[in-house]
């Protein structure tokens, strides 16, 4: 099996550049897989996102997150899943249900978000991703989250990295249906903080293809 850095953590950061490339434009056209952060823009310093999940730990936690963010319908068309399949980012499919084979160890580290937020703001803080403009915190989230349930990570965030002089300016939380994008800038009234942006099971489908392509084309 091949290793789990080249086949795990990069496609998903793949999967967060291509979604938030779509959904919020050109700013994240050149984001580029790194490490520390995980996404960087071409020009160095000005825009870093670090890349996480949270979600239960758990082996169907796990097989249902890869599910949701496929947004595979069972009557996709063949040549679609057999593309998948082929990369190895699904095995065992059934009653429109799979696992990825390579991304499951990957999903299966994953913490709850409150415990990831709390790790990736002290990291920021203490210097270890270093010194950005602008900088991100992406968070593929297997709950399926309500504007409130945003708002109320917004203010947690907010109050963990108050007295911080390095923190994230935005928390993207990428869930089911929702990408939901939290303004960590100062100065704002709460009720402005929160933008939900919609995201259908096509471009789910879309996001996690182009996905696979690019890892495909990277293995090449």
């Amino acid at each position: 099996m091949p290793k789990l850095r080249k086949y795990g953590t990069c496609f998903f950061e793949q999967y967060a550049q291509i979604e938030l490339s779509s959904l919020l434009g050109s700013e994240f056209d050149d984001l580029l897989g790194r490490d520390r952060p995980d996404l960087q823009s071409k020009e160095k310093g000005r825009l870093g996102i670090e890349v996480t999940r949270a979600m239960e730990e758990s082996r169907k936690a796990a097989t249902q997150l890869l599910k949701d963010v496929s947004g595979i319908a069972p009557a996709a068309e063949r040549r679609e899943m057999e593309q998948i399949l082929e990369s190895g980012y699904a095995y065992g499919l059934r009653d429109g249900k799979y696992v990825g084979v390579k991304e499951l160890e990957y999903w299966t580290l994953a913490l709850p978000l409150r415990k990831i937020l709390e790790s990736k703001i002290a990291k920021v803080g203490s210097g270890f991703y270093g010194h950005f403009e602008k900088m991100g915190l992406f968070v593929f989230c297997k709950d399926n989250l309500t504007e409130t349930d945003a708002a109320k990570t917004c203010r947690y965030v907010l109050r963990l990295q108050r007295e911080q002089e390095l923190r994230y300016n935005r928390l993207y939380l990428a869930d089911i249906d929702e990408l939901f994008v939290c303004n960590l800038d100062e100065g704002l009234s709460s009720d402005a903080r929160v933008l939900t942006i919609p995201v259908s099971q096509a471009q789910r489908q879309t996001f996690f293809l182009q996905a696979v392509r690019r890892q495909l084309e990277g293995s090449a």
